[in-house]
């Protein structure tokens, strides 16, 4: 029987919990574009106007007199009911926001229910030995990182907390839709505030000037971010430890035979590489420790490349983002330097060259046609894989990483 047929509950469960993480990463690339703006308070006007009606957790040390507050001025009670008019909307960013702690929550209970016996004859390690079993349960760890980022990235961590307030105050403190398991109170301890700036708010702190800019860079410094943000829900240790050893170990797309070349493994493995690359924060003694386990990933994943793709064009610099991580940081270090990367760069500037050679010598008119493509399938083949890789490379090394770590770095 196939691990993902109709009638194994265990494959198909997995396949779900999968399925609704993937739906969970595109309501909230849908929703980034809807953030009330009121609840962003980023300019003077909107601060002075709902300064003190839309506030962050602060809320809960002064809840009664913040409603005592509204009572008494009419002008604050107006603006009230306008704010309590997007309920609808507020709404939809809370049911993300709750999808998000349910599916930590349905795949931390899946992990007991494998290591409690309650699928026969499937444990962790034999659900892994599986093709399918392995890519979905490496997917599902990896897809709440992702989430977690995404989230981070784009609807900002005090902008969450505004919402969540919001919600709690318009729909009657505790209420959750259709009596949900999941309270807010939960919701809350998951989603509150890293301290997370988006590149484009700090890149107005940081050009501020003077003894400001200072300031502001230091308090755009997230210290070992994102290991504390991803340790808000706990999962079994060892089911984090098999995944990533399994993505450190194997091949778990089979893309190698498709890259034969030796110069394209790093291309064969990136999408492996890059579930590594966040699994890796949920088990942070690697990153922090594990000095000979971080030089066998960066020699196999990380060689010659430094800016991981983590998802949908959010891509990373590896060199930013283990900085504060030592082993992680050393293993970087020690392949990705200025005479290596000098090196490499020329390396790929040949290559391109040669390769921009013959791609012109087979398209001119009149020689690409049919007979040609027949006779030379292989030729063409390699040609195409090469140039993609080359590709593929030049557009992640010669732009800015999208998710940036390390905002003190831009300071002139």
């Amino acid at each position: 029987m196939s691990f993902l047929d109709d009638n194994n509950p265990c494959g198909q469960n997995l396949l779900n919990i999968v399925s609704v993480g993937n739906s969970i990463t595109a309501e909230i690339l849908r929703l980034k574009d809807y953030v009330p703006r009121i609840y962003r308070l980023d300019n003077k006007a909107d601060k002075a106007k709902y300064g003190e009606l839309i506030l962050d957790f602060s809320y809960f040390k002064i809840a009664e007199d913040h409603e005592k507050k509204i009572e008494q001025s009419p002008e604050l009670t107006e603006l009230d009911d306008e704010a309590r008019a997007q309920l609808p909307l507020i709404t939809r960013f809370y049911l993300a926001f709750q999808s998000i702690h349910h599916y930590a929550s349905d795949l931390q209970q899946y992990i007991e229910e494998l290591n409690s016996g309650y699928y026969i004859q499937q444990t962790l390690e034999t659900v892994l030995q599986e093709e399918e079993g392995c890519q979905l349960l490496c997917e599902s760890l990896y897809l709440f990182g992702v989430i977690l980022l995404l989230l981070d990235f784009h609807i900002p961590g005090d902008v969450r907390e505004r919402l969540l307030i919001a919600y709690y105050r318009y729909s009657g403190g505790d209420a959750t839709p259709s009596g949900d398991e999941s309270n807010i109170h939960d919701i809350c301890l998951l989603l509150r505030s890293t301290g997370y700036v988006h590149p484009l708010d700090a890149a107005k702190v940081l050009g501020l000037g003077g003894k400001q800019t200072a300031a502001g860079a230091a308090s755009l410094v997230v210290p070992r971010y994102p290991e504390a943000y991803f340790s808000r829900f706990r999962f079994d240790e060892n089911f984090v430890d098999l995944v990533v050893a399994r993505l450190r170990c194997d091949d778990i797309y089979n893309q190698l035979t498709l890259y034969p070349h030796p110069a394209h493994r790093s291309t064969a493995l990136s999408t492996q590489a890059a579930m590594l690359y966040v699994c890796l924060y949920f088990c942070p003694k690697v990153l922090h420790s594990q000095g000979s386990q971080m030089r066998e990933i960066v020699d196999k994943f990380f060689c010659d490349n430094w800016t991981v793709s983590v998802y949908m064009g959010i891509t990373v610099n590896l060199v930013d983002a283990w900085l504060d991580f030592r082993a992680a940081r050393s293993a970087i270090e020690n392949v990705i330097n200025p005479s290596a990367i000098k090196a490499l760069c020329q390396q790929q500037k040949e290559q391109l060259g040669k390769t921009t050679q013959k791609t012109e010598e087979i398209v001119r008119e009149g020689v690409l046609n049919d007979n040609f493509v027949l006779e030379h399938a292989n030729k063409i083949i390699l040609l195409m894989r090469q140039s993609n890789v080359l590709l593929r490379w030049f557009c992640l090394h010669t732009s800015r990483e999208v998710f940036i770590f390390a905002h003190a770095a831009t300071l002139p």
